[in-house]
C-alpha cells in the first residue's frame, strides 16, 4: 500500500512539474512568455527629381532599390514600447518629433515611449521641405514645431505607412521569448579620426585611409549583435541587429543614388534566414555608436560594394542567429532620462576673429573654384567634393563664430548654456538592454554603457529620436577635425567640455543597474 501512494505521489509531482515547465516546440525551454511583439516592415519608393540633403541643391537622378523601414511593438502588462528602425530619414529633432506624434497618438501610448532609430544612411531623400533641419539647437528654439512640417511626396508616403503600421500592429500582438547572441564583423568599417605627426587630428575621408596602410581599419568596434523573438512555437515574430558604422559607401552628395546601403542589406538576409519559407520576419537595423567610424570607400564605393558590405555584415548575423541563446528573464523594463553634458566657454575675442577671417577667406576663394580650397580652421576637405560644396560646409560654420564674437565683444559670453541637456533612453528586453540616444555618439561612449552594464548583453544605440549631432568620449574632447569640434555646425552651443559624453554612458548605466535590480 506505502509503495502504491508512493508512486502515485511521484506520478502526481511529475504532471505538476510538467505543467509548471512544459517545453515549447523544438524543445526550447518555456518561461513564462509576459513580454508580447508584433513588428511590420515596409518599403518607401523614391522618385527622380526629389529633393535631397545636398548644400547645392542636388535632387535624386537614380533610385537603385525602395528605403525599408521596421515598426516593433512591445508590450508587457501595462508597459508599451514602440521602435521604428529605418534607413529613410535625417537627424531632424523636428521631424522626429512629429514622427513620434503620430505613433503615439494611434497606439494610445507616451509620446517618449515611441522610438525612432535611424540607421544614419546618408543615400536618402528630404522628407520634408519645412521641419526637417539638424536638431543642433537649444532645446526649446527650433526652427519649426511638429505642427509646421510639410512633408515631400516621400515624407507623405512614409507618414501613411506608420500610421497604417500603428492601426495594425496591436491586434498583432503575440507573446514571445527573447533570444540573443553576438557575432563580430571587422572588414567593413575604419577610424574615421585620424592623427597628425604634430598632435593635431583630422577626418580621415577614403584617400587619406587608403595612405595609412592596406586596407586600414583601426580602431572599431566590431560587435554585431541580433536580437530575435520567438512565438510559443518557437517561431521567430520579429528581430533587432545591431552594428557600428555610418552607412556611407553608396553616398556621394553631389552624385546621389538613393539606396539603403550595408545596413538594409544585412538586414534583409536576417529577415529571410529567420523565415520559414513564407513572408520574411520583419527585422529592424538599430545603429550604433558611430561617431568616428564609417564604412569603407566613403564617395568611391557606389551602390554595388554597399551591397557587398552588406552580405558580408549579413553572413556574420548569419553565424550569430547559429549560437541564440534564451533569455533567462523575460519581460520588459523602460527608463526614459535628461542628461546634462557638460559644454566649455567660448573661444578667446582673438580667436574668433581670427577664425572669421580664415572662413571669409577661403568661402571667396571656393566660390571662383580654387581647387586647393582644402582645409580652413581645423576642418579637412577632399577633392571629390566641389570646391562650391566646400565653401557652403565652411559657410555653415561661420554664423557659429559671429554669434560668438558678438557675445565676447558685449561681454555676455557667461549667458550661454552651460550643459546639453538631452532624454536618453534605455530599455531592458529581457536579459538584453539597448540604451538610445539623441546624437551621434563617440564609440568609446557605448563601450563605457557595455563595459559597465549589468546586463549580459548591452546595445548602445545613437541617432534615436533625432540628434543634437556629434557628442565626444572623454578622451576625444577638444580636438578640431569635423567630429570633434562639431559645436562649430550648431545655433548655437559651445563647445563640449570633459567628460563630455562619458555623464550619457553613467547615466544610462545607472538606469540600465535599477531596470535590472527590479526584473531580479
Amino acid at each position: 500500500m506505502k509503495q502504491f501512494f508512493l508512486r502515485k505521489s511521484l506520478v502526481i509531482l511529475f504532471l505538476l512539474l510538467c505543467v509548471g515547465s512544459a517545453t515549447l516546440w523544438g524543445g526550447e525551454k518555456k518561461q513564462e512568455l509576459r513580454l508580447k511583439v508584433a513588428a511590420i516592415r515596409f518599403s518607401t519608393n523614391v522618385e527622380i527629381g526629389d529633393p535631397t540633403y545636398g548644400r547645392t541643391g542636388s535632387e535624386v537622378k537614380r533610385v537603385a532599390e525602395p528605403l525599408k523601414t521596421t515598426v516593433l511593438l512591445f508590450e508587457d502588462g501595462g508597459l508599451r514600447i514602440c521602435i521604428v528602425a529605418t534607413d529613410t530619414f535625417s537627424n531632424s529633432i523636428p521631424l522626429n518629433r512629429y514622427l513620434q506624434d503620430i505613433l503615439a497618438k494611434e497606439l494610445k501610448m507616451q509620446q517618449d515611449h515611441v522610438l525612432v532609430f535611424s540607421s544614419h544612411n546618408h543615400s536618402v531623400a528630404k522628407i520634408a521641405y519645412s521641419g526637417d533641419v539638424a536638431g543642433y539647437h537649444y532645446p526649446g528654439t527650433y526652427d519649426h514645431t511638429p505642427e509646421e512640417i510639410k512633408l515631400t511626396s516621400m515624407g507623405e508616403k512614409l507618414v501613411s505607412q506608420l500610421g497604417d503600421s500603428a492601426r495594425r500592429l496591436p491586434n498583432m500582438l503575440e507573446p514571445v521569448s527573447v533570444w540573443y547572441a553576438e557575432e563580430s564583423e571587422g572588414r567593413i568599417t575604419y577610424n574615421r579620426k585620424g592623427h597628425r605627426a604634430d598632435g593635431s587630428t583630422y577626418l580621415m575621408r577614403e584617400k587619406d585611409r587608403q595612405l595609412i596602410g592596406k586596407d586600414f581599419s583601426g580602431d572599431i568596434d566590431r560587435q554585431a549583435p541580433v536580437l530575435v523573438f520567438k512565438n510559443a512555437k518557437g517561431q521567430a515574430v520579429a528581430g533587432l541587429v545591431q552594428f557600428t558604422g555610418h552607412p556611407v559607401t553608396s553616398y556621394h552628395p553631389e552624385k546621389l543614388v538613393i539606396s539603403g546601403d550595408f545596413p538594409q542589406t544585412a538586414t534583409d538576409i536576417v529577415a529571410r534566414a529567420l523565415s520559414d519559407g513564407d513572408e520574411p520576419v520583419p527585422v529592424g537595423f538599430i545603429q550604433g555608436c558611430a561617431g568616428d567610424v564609417n564604412s569603407k570607400e566613403m564617395f568611391y564605393g557606389g551602390v554595388e560594394r554597399a551591397q557587398e558590405f552588406g552580405r558580408m555584415l549579413g553572413e556574420t548575423y548569419a553565424k550569430a542567429l547559429k549560437k541564440l541563446k534564451s533569455s533567462e528573464r523575460q519581460g520588459m523594463g523602460y527608463g526614459v532620462e535628461t542628461v546634462h553634458v557638460p559644454l566649455e566657454q567660448l573661444p578667446s575675442k582673438e580667436m574668433l576673429e581670427t577664425e572669421i577671417e580664415e572662413m571669409r577667406d577661403f568661402i571667396g576663394r571656393a566660390k571662383t573654384g580654387d581647387q586647393n580650397t582644402l582645409g580652413c580652421v581645423g576642418m579637412n576637405f577632399p577633392r571629390s567634393l566641389s570646391p562650391e560644396y566646400r565653401a557652403a560646409l565652411v559657410g555653415m560654420m561661420l554664423p557659429w563664430s559671429e554669434w560668438g564674437l558678438e557675445l565676447r565683444r558685449t561681454n555676455n559670453s557667461d549667458t550661454v548654456m552651460k550643459t546639453l541637456d538631452m532624454s536618453i533612453y534605455v530599455i531592458r528586453l529581457g536579459d538584453v538592454g539597448i540604451v538610445g540616444m539623441p546624437c551621434e555618439p563617440f564609440q568609446g561612449i557605448g563601450r563605457r554603457i557595455r563595459q559597465l552594464s549589468p546586463l549580459p548583453l548591452t546595445i548602445p544605440c545613437g541617432y534615436t529620436n533625432g540628434s543634437h549631432g556629434y557628442i565626444t568620449d572623454s578622451p576625444n574632447t577638444g580636438d578640431a577635425e569635423y567630429m570633434s569640434a562639431f559645436y562649430r555646425y550648431t545655433k548655437f552651443r559651445p563647445p563640449l567640455r570633459k567628460p563630455a559624453g562619458d555623464v550619457l554612458a553613467n547615466h544610462a548605466v545607472e538606469i540600465l543597474k535599477r531596470l535590472n535590480k527590479i526584473s531580479e
